[in-house]
């Protein structure tokens, strides 16, 4: 989920659905067999906390990475399918939800189907794309593409104004590359020129897999990379790409017309419905300034061959199986490190949920998600804010004029949990029996629909931006909230049954998380109201800058693979919601059990619990591919440096495990990060 500087701060990557609440292991919330006791907390905590749960849940072939979010979305898929699969064995009635599920469910399960379609389904837009015959054509093409699905030379979408969060703004964003990361297209270390060269082939086979001849596709393929890095060229890296200012560029269509003459924009947005948008922000002006020149200027020929491209490689996981093997023996293979696809009715699951996930959700939440935990949610909410507070009040670098706004932006947090108080309507949703593609491209109608639809509206702060079932948490500068969906509200992030110590070590540190991003280095600059505007004093500022350089040069220095570093720029609002979620989650914890202090359990002191729990949170195994992809793309640190590169920062942790001058995991006093 990541455009504009990522509006969505999200906790991780994750998507599937909710589950029966697990009986903890005990009271402490802790699985013994999770820690590997042969190691020292203070020379390894992360294999020390988690080395028993990796021995215990090795890479399969079906993953690239696979850690407690991945577990918990195992153990809840099966849930869905089961609601899924039962739905898709009875007969429902034509448009209703049941009968959209159903069938969905039961195209995407249909391989005969699948196979006897082969690359049928997506040659009307193949012909289509293969009919202009001049430029001026691609001004209702692109558009006709969009709405599909189709997104090349760059993505448009509408979303809060940054100057003026009650208003919705119709926005552009980079895009075009299908590497997605422009490094691939220009470094050219050893593995990334394998990638570069292994993607060319890859384009190759799959113009080749939809009835293209040899040499045809080999043309097509150097027309794609002439394109594809020209646009990598033109794009923001990812450090840049999270200054909100310079990704905040609004216009009049007038203005933008002159920028990028190429296309005419009244015809491009009248195709979408938008005929009489006035206003729009361009992301990145130097991206959709090149688009303009790659359409003037690159022969029609070849940006035919990019526009076919880029509907083939969308379409790649709806077609035959021989078209998703080669699109997963690149992508998931080559890329990630993979050794097998998922099962069919994974994937099929993963298009239902995708395509009607309120619908979805609306069922589980109802089964699963029990009133109580809602409750005890809100209570750690109130608890973590009220924290957060006297953290900030008692800050020694912080001015007091500045600390005033930054208590009314916390007390002004918009919560969310569990489920929306109101549903999305899928009743203009149309599934039919035709194609398992034809489907998704019709799903894809349906949600492009109901975002235009908002733009010159005003924003309405009451939508979920994930739905319920997903394993996951975010935060929303733009709306200033913060929403923790009934899919990550189990263990092992939360546990009706086990103490304090677990549930602020776990989800209370998720929380606390979240509402640090609304103080990160990106959402420090927008106020109470969402509005990307200063409220610190210079000196404050200036303060807080120099503390986060701290963490970003302390991440710039780890090795996350030979001779790979870490991203401490890239990575560093989370590596600071990080840091922050455990200081505050800690004083949380300890406030709510001073007057009744708890007692250690299973040998453990209820502090170190507390640590063990929120590392529990990060175990994972991942692939050494994987290791490069994640590095170049997440705004993640990796799940090791989650533990082992933000625990030595806490003194807390460091009092808990005896940390001292010496030991491995030990850093400075006079080194250690204080922000939040």
């Amino acid at each position: 989920m990541n455009k504009l500087f990522i509006p969505i701060i999200a906790l991780a990557f994750m998507t599937t659905a909710c589950n029966t609440q697990k009986d903890t292991v005990n009271k402490a919330g802790i699985d013994m067999a999770n820690l590997d006791t042969t190691v020292s907390p203070n020379k390894d905590f992360y294999q020390y906390a988690c080395g028993g749960w990796m021995k215990n849940n090795p890479l399969t072939g079906e993953y690239s990475r696979y850690g407690s979010f991945d577990k918990l979305g195992e153990d809840n898929r099966l849930q869905l399918k089961g609601l899924i699969t039962e739905i898709a064995a009875k007969p429902a009635d034509n448009g209703t939800i049941e009968q959209k599920i159903g069938d969905l469910y039961n195209l995407a399960m249909d391989s005969a189907k699948l196979e006897a379609d082969c690359y049928n389904p997506l040659k009307a837009d193949l012909n289509k794309i293969a009919s202009i015959k001049q430029i001026s054509e691609l001004s209702s093409l692109l558009p006709d593409l969009l709405l599909s699905g189709i997104t090349p030379f760059f993505a448009l979408y509408v979303d809060a104004d940054a100057m003026s969060s009650n208003d919705y703004l119709l926005q552009t964003y980079q895009g075009g590359i299908s590497l997605e990361e422009r490094e691939y297209y220009l470094d050219n270390d050893a593995h990334t020129k394998e990638i570069r060269d292994k993607y060319k082939i890859h384009v190759v086979k799959m113009f080749q897999l939809h009835g293209f001849a040899s040499d045809i596709a080999t043309k097509n393929m150097e027309s794609v990379m002439l394109i594809e890095t020209r646009l990598a060229k033109a794009a923001y890296d990812q450090v840049k790409l999270r200054d909100p200012h310079a990704n905040y560029n609004k216009m009049t269509v007038a203005d933008l017309q002159k920028m990028v003459p190429a296309i005419n924009w009244n015809v491009y947005f009248s195709a979408l419905g938008l005929k009489y948008t006035k206003n729009i922000s361009v992301s990145q002006k130097e991206s959709l300034v090149e688009v303009g020149k790659i359409i003037e200027t690159v022969p029609l020929e070849a940006q035919i061959a990019y526009l076919q491209w880029k509907a083939i490689d969308g379409a790649a996981s709806y077609l035959s199986d021989e078209i998703y093997a080669q699109n997963f023996d690149f992508y998931g293979m080559t890329l990630s490190g993979k050794k097998e696809q998922s099962p069919r009715w994974k994937r099929a699951v993963s298009s239902v949920d995708g395509s009607l996930g309120e619908a979805v959700g609306q069922m589980y939440v109802k089964k699963y998600f029990p009133a109580e935990s809602k409750e005890r949610m809100l209570k750690l909410v109130k608890n973590l804010q009220i924290s957060l507070g006297e953290r900030i009040n008692a800050l020694p670098w912080m001015g007091d004029s500045t600390k005033v706004k930054a208590i009314e932006k916390l007390n002004s947090f918009y919560v969310k949990i569990g489920y929306p108080d109101k549903w999305r309507d899928y009743s203009k949703l149309e599934i039919k029996k035709d194609s398992y593609f034809a489907n998704i491209q019709r799903a894809n109608r349906f949600e492009a629909a109901y975002m235009f639809a908002k733009a010159g509206k005003k924003v309405d702060k009451s939508e979920w931006l994930m739905t319920p079932q997903t394993v996951n948490a975010y935060y929303n500068p733009s709306t200033n909230e913060i929403c923790f969906p009934a899919g990550i509200l189990q263990y092992p992030f939360f546990d009706m049954k086990a103490d304090d110590a677990f549930n602020y070590g776990a989800i209370g540190v998720v929380i606390g998380h979240e509402m640090t991003h609304g103080f990160d280095d990106q959402g420090c600059q927008f106020d109470k109201e969402g509005n990307l505007k200063n409220w610190w004093t210079a000196e404050d500022k200036k303060q807080f800058d120099v503390r986060a350089k701290v963490l970003s040069d302390y991440f710039d220095a780890i090795e996350v693979a030979p001779g790979v570093k870490a991203n401490g720029k890239f990575t560093l609002g989370e590596n600071i919601a990080d840091q922050g979620g455990l200081q505050v989650s800690f004083q949380a914890f300890k406030n709510a059990t001073k007057d009744a202090p708890l007692q250690s359990l299973l040998g453990i002191t209820p502090e170190q619990r507390f640590f063990i729990s929120y590392a529990n949170v990060w175990a994972g195994n991942i692939r050494p591919e994987e290791i490069l992809v994640r590095t170049k793309s997440d705004p993640h640190s990796l799940g090791k440096w989650r533990v082992d590169g933000a625990l030595p920062h806490i003194a807390a942790w460091c009092e808990a495990f005896g940390t001292k001058q010496g030991d491995n995991m030990f850093v400075p006093v006079e080194k250690r990060v204080s922000i939040w």
